[in-house]
C-alpha cells in the first residue's frame, strides 16, 4: 500500500469537528452468511435509482449482500470513517481532486485486472489519470457516468427566431447580439451562487488553456496569469449578455427564469436539465460546446467523471474482491448503467448502444469521438475558493490582480504537491 502522510493530512486532517469523529457511521456486518458489500456514495441527488439498484442486486444474487449508503456529505462522512481506519468496501465519488488524495493515501486498491475496464471510454479513462498528482502505477476508478459543460438553448426559440449553432467565439458574440436586438435575454447566468461561475469558466477554459495546465504551474512550467488571462477576458464579455444584476439571482432562479423562456440561453452543466424540467417538464433543450476560440476545430467539450467506482485496499484486504468485482459487473451492465442514464440525464462512461437525453443531442459527436476535456476546477483545492474569486473578479472587474491572486494563493495552497512533484521530478530524471 502506498502511502504518503504529508499529502494525507491534507484532506483526513481537514480539522474536521470532534462531534463529527465521534458520530460516524459504521459498516455492520449481518449474521446472514452472505458477504456483505458495502457502497458509499456521494450523489444524493441518485438517492432513488440506487435504492432500485440495490434491491436487484440483492434479489438475484444468494451469496451476496449489496448496502448502498447515500448519506448527505458522504465526502465528509468518508473522510472521517478513513481518520479511524472504517472503510466501505467500495466508494462512488467523483473525479476531482480528492479522488488523487485518496489514490496518494494508498486507500484505493489498483483495478488493472477488472475486464469491466476494456469497456470504459478510454477518453474518460485518461480524464482519471490526468488527475494524478505525480504517475501512480495502477487504474484506481472504474468511470460511471459523465456530465457535459456547455451552453443550454431553447431548441423551440432557436428554430422559431431561426437562430444558428455557434461555432466560433466571433459566432458566439455575434448571436448574442442577434437574439438581444430582438429583445429577448442571451442568457441567464445565477451568480450569486458562486459556484455557478465555475461553469462557463470550464467550459471556456478547455478551448483556451492546456488541459495540463496545473501540472504544468505544480512542475513550475507555468503560470495561471498568462494561461487564464483569455478565459477571464471572455467570461467578463460573456457576463454582459446576461440579466441585470446577475449576483442577485442563484442557481434555482437562472433555472426558473431559463424554464419560463426569459432567456435564449443558459451556460450550465447537463446536470442542471431535471431541475429546469420540474419547472417546465416540456422544454425541448439541446445544447452546444462553448466555442471559446476563433477555430472551430478548437472546440473541446467539458466532461468529467461525475461518478466512478473505487474499490478500497480494506475490501482486498478482507478477501472480498471476488465479491466487489461482482458488483461492479452488475452496476455496469448495460440494462442499469442506462436505468442512471434515464434517472440523471448523464453520460455514460461505459461504450455502447446507449440512450441519451434528447438536451446532449448537440454534444453527441464529442462524445463519441472522445474529443473532451475535464472540468479545471476539479484540480483546483477547495481552500482557494476559486469560484468566490472568479465572482470577485466578475464584479470588481480587476483582471490583474485576479491572475496575481490566482498564482500567489496556488503556490500557498498547493505547496505540499508542488514539493512532492519536484521530488518526483527529481527522481525520475525530469529535472
Amino acid at each position: 500500500m502506498r502511502k504518503r502522510e504529508k499529502i494525507t493530512s491534507l484532506f483526513l486532517a481537514g480539522m474536521l469537528p470532534v462531534s463529527v469523529l465521534l458520530t460516524g457511521c459504521g459498516g455492520g456486518q449481518e449474521n446472514s452468511g452472505k458477504i456483505e458489500i458495502e457502497l458509499v456514495q456521494y450523489k444524493p441527488e441518485a438517492v432513488s435509482v440506487f435504492k432500485q439498484l440495490e434491491e436487484e442486486f440483492n434479489s438475484t444474487h444468494d451469496n451476496i449482500h449489496l448496502k448502498i449508503d447515500s448519506p448527505n456529505d458522504a465526502t465528509t462522512i468518508m473522510k472521517t470513517r478513513f481518520i479511524r481506519e472504517d472503510y466501505p468496501d467500495i466508494l462512488g465519488i467523483g473525479g476531482d481532486i480528492n479522488f488523487s488524495y485518496f489514490i496518494d493515501a494508498g486507500i484505493l486498491a489498483d483495478l488493472t485486472d477488472y475486464p469491466g475496464m476494456e469497456t470504459i471510454n478510454p477518453g474518460y479513462r485518461d480524464i482519471l489519470e490526468g488527475l494524478e498528482f505525480v504517475p501512480t502505477d495502477g487504474i484506481f476508478g472504474v468511470p460511471y457516468v459523465a456530465n457535459a459543460a456547455g451552453i443550454l438553448y431553447n431548441r423551440e426559440m432557436f428554430k422559431e427566431h431561426g437562430w444558428e449553432i455557434p461555432t466560433t467565439w466571433e459566432e458566439m458574440t455575434a448571436l448574442c447580439e442577434t437574439i438581444r436586438s430582438e429583445g429577448i435575454l442571451p442568457f441567464y447566468f445565477g451568480f450569486k451562487d458562486t459556484w455557478t461561475c465555475l461553469a462557463p469558466w470550464n467550459s471556456l477554459a478547455v478551448d483556451l488553456a492546456p488541459a495540463d495546465i496545473c501540472q504544468q504551474v505544480n512542475a513550475g512550467n507555468a503560470n495561471f496569469t498568462e494561461a487564464y488571462r483569455e478565459v477571464a477576458e471572455k467570461i467578463k464579455a460573456l457576463v454582459e449578455y446576461g440579466e441585470d444584476g446577475p449576483f442577485a439571482y442563484g442557481y434555482n432562479d437562472a433555472c426558473t427564469a431559463f424554464a419560463n423562456g426569459e432567456s435564449a440561453m443558459f451556460a450550465i452543466g447537463s446536470y442542471a436539465v431535471p431541475q429546469i424540467q420540474s419547472v417546465n417538464p416540456d422544454m425541448d433543450i439541446d445544447s452546444f460546446v462553448t466555442p471559446g476560440s476563433s477555430d472551430p476545430n478548437g472546440n473541446t467539450l467539458n466532461s468529467g467523471v461525475d461518478l466512478q467506482f473505487c474499490v478500497t485496499n480494506a475490501c482486498m484486504d478482507e478477501g472480498k474482491k471476488e465479491a466487489a468485482y461482482e458488483v461492479l459487473d452488475f452496476l455496469l451492465a448495460d440494462e442499469n448503467v442506462q436505468k442512471y442514464l434515464d434517472d440523471q440525464k448523464a453520460v455514460p462512461c461505459k461504450t455502447g448502444d446507449f440512450t441519451l437525453a434528447s438536451n446532449l443531442d448537440g454534444m453527441l459527436e464529442y462524445i463519441k469521438s472522445g474529443k473532451m476535456a475535464d472540468y479545471q476546477d476539479h484540480y483546483y483545492p477547495s481552500e482557494m475558493a476559486v469560484d468566490a474569486q472568479i465572482q470577485t473578479y466578475l464584479i470588481e472587474g480587476d483582471l490583474d490582480a485576479f491572475l496575481n491572486k490566482f498564482d500567489s494563493d496556488w503556490a500557498r495552497y498547493n505547496r505540499d504537491i508542488i514539493r512532492m512533484v519536484e521530488e518526483y521530478n527529481k527522481q525520475s530524471g525530469n529535472q
